[in-house]
């Protein structure tokens, strides 16, 4: 199946770094966000496996699980992973699942058969509580992601969920956001009291909600 936004992603159990993982079970009510790669030992995806690491108190402190997959066995992984440790600097510190099948690959539509017929593409689910996906990115195998932009739209989605927003170009954490055009004036005055900035009727910019707390 080929996922779209706000779509349901689909249940799995499949072997991991973990042990057998049945992801709904996993992730519980938590945002996840799960990422793929073609093969264990490829040189962008380890670099890709150390920042992940690096940066996983960042996602902890905004309620968000990660995992990655790939299609070698868990073995292979663990062997990995030590690669990953060394020349990286940070140890695997979230499941990596085994999906030597490529079932979990075939059920997430993984396989484009332009880019390679066997090797899972290198795309981001980004997935919040209720299992619906909220972000896709599939980069090209000679590209590093960069999930410090991952992290940026997490923000930006816990944000706008919460609050009758949307977030401008190139927006960043404690910035100013853009009230929703279908909100009409009162409610903007009831809902934001300090007042906003009006660029044009359909463009008014305010502080972001909460950021004086």
């Amino acid at each position: 199946m080929s996922l779209k936004l706000l779509d349901i992603i689909p249940d799995f159990t499949q072997e991991s770094t973990e042990g057998p993982l049945n992801f709904y079970g996993w992730a519980g009510k938590d945002w996840v966000v799960l990422f793929s790669h073609p093969k264990d030992f490829t040189p962008v995806c380890t670099t890709e496996l150390g920042a992940v690491a690096r940066l996983k108190p960042e996602f902890d402190k905004r309620g968000v699980k990660v995992i990655g997959l790939s299609v070698d066995p868990v073995d292979q992984h663990l062997r990995w992973a030590s690669d990953i440790e060394r020349t990286q600097g940070a140890a695997l510190n979230f499941p990596l699942i085994a999906d030597v099948d490529r079932r979990v690959a075939g059920l997430l539509d993984l396989i484009h058969p332009n880019a390679s017929d066997t090797a899972t593409v290198r795309s981001v689910f980004v997935i919040d509580p209720a299992k619906r996906v909220r972000l896709t990115l599939t980069y090209p195998a000679s590209t590093g992601r960069n999930f410090d932009e991952i992290l940026r739209t997490i923000d930006s989605l816990q944000l706008t969920d919460r609050h009758k927003v949307a977030t401008p170009a190139d927006w960043q954490q404690g910035e100013d956001v853009i009230i929703l055009p279908s909100l009409g004036t009162e409610e903007a005055r009831a809902l934001f009291p300090d007042g906003w900035t009006e660029h044009t009727p359909y463009l008014r910019t305010v502080a972001q909600p909460g950021s004086a707390d």
